[in-house]
Protein backbone atom coordinates (compact mmCIF):
# COMPACT_ATOMS: atom_id res chain seq x y z
CA UNK A 1 0.00 0.00 0.00
CA UNK A 2 1.48 3.34 -1.06
CA UNK A 3 1.15 6.47 0.97
CA UNK A 4 0.34 9.66 -0.90
CA UNK A 5 3.25 12.09 -1.29
CA UNK A 6 3.40 14.91 1.22
CA UNK A 7 3.12 18.35 -0.34
CA UNK A 8 5.48 20.95 0.99
CA UNK A 9 4.12 24.40 1.64
CA UNK A 10 6.32 26.79 -0.31
CA UNK A 11 6.26 30.40 0.75
CA UNK A 12 6.83 32.67 -2.17
CA UNK A 13 9.25 35.53 -1.67
CA UNK A 14 8.51 38.96 -3.06
CA UNK A 15 10.99 41.78 -3.68
CA UNK A 16 11.13 44.37 -0.93
CA UNK A 17 10.80 47.36 -3.22
CA UNK A 18 9.37 50.79 -2.51
CA UNK A 19 6.47 49.94 -4.83
CA UNK A 20 5.59 46.70 -2.99
CA UNK A 21 5.86 48.45 0.38
CA UNK A 22 3.58 51.25 -0.85
CA UNK A 23 1.01 48.71 -2.07
CA UNK A 24 1.07 46.88 1.27
CA UNK A 25 0.71 50.14 3.19
CA UNK A 26 -2.25 51.29 1.13
CA UNK A 27 -3.91 47.88 1.54
CA UNK A 28 -3.25 47.55 5.29
CA UNK A 29 -3.17 51.13 6.56
CA UNK A 30 -5.09 53.05 3.87
CA UNK A 31 -2.22 55.53 4.09
CA UNK A 32 1.16 56.12 2.53
CA UNK A 33 4.39 55.64 4.42
CA UNK A 34 7.02 58.36 4.53
CA UNK A 35 10.40 57.69 2.92
CA UNK A 36 12.11 57.10 6.27
CA UNK A 37 9.64 54.33 7.09
CA UNK A 38 10.11 52.74 3.66
CA UNK A 39 13.91 52.84 4.04
CA UNK A 40 13.66 51.26 7.50
CA UNK A 41 11.56 48.36 6.15
CA UNK A 42 14.02 47.85 3.30
CA UNK A 43 16.96 47.81 5.74
CA UNK A 44 15.16 45.41 8.06
CA UNK A 45 13.97 42.88 5.48
CA UNK A 46 16.72 42.98 2.87
CA UNK A 47 16.14 42.26 -0.82
CA UNK A 48 13.31 39.74 -0.58
CA UNK A 49 10.80 38.59 1.98
CA UNK A 50 7.53 36.73 2.27
CA UNK A 51 4.34 38.75 1.93
CA UNK A 52 3.46 37.98 5.56
CA UNK A 53 6.78 39.40 6.81
CA UNK A 54 6.33 42.48 4.65
CA UNK A 55 2.80 43.03 5.96
CA UNK A 56 3.93 42.59 9.58
CA UNK A 57 6.71 45.14 9.16
CA UNK A 58 4.41 47.66 7.48
CA UNK A 59 2.00 47.43 10.41
CA UNK A 60 4.79 47.53 13.01
CA UNK A 61 6.69 50.50 11.57
CA UNK A 62 3.96 52.95 12.60
CA UNK A 63 4.24 51.84 16.24
CA UNK A 64 8.02 52.29 16.47
CA UNK A 65 9.57 55.43 17.95
CA UNK A 66 10.94 57.80 15.32
CA UNK A 67 14.46 57.61 16.77
CA UNK A 68 14.66 53.89 15.96
CA UNK A 69 13.72 54.50 12.31
CA UNK A 70 16.25 57.19 11.50
CA UNK A 71 19.90 56.34 10.90
CA UNK A 72 22.29 58.37 13.04
CA UNK A 73 24.32 60.89 11.08
CA UNK A 74 28.02 60.23 11.00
Amino acid sequence: MKTPPVKKQVTKKVPVSANNIAKAASRLLSQRLVSTEVEYIQRTLGNSSTQEELDANVLAVRKLPWASLVLPEA
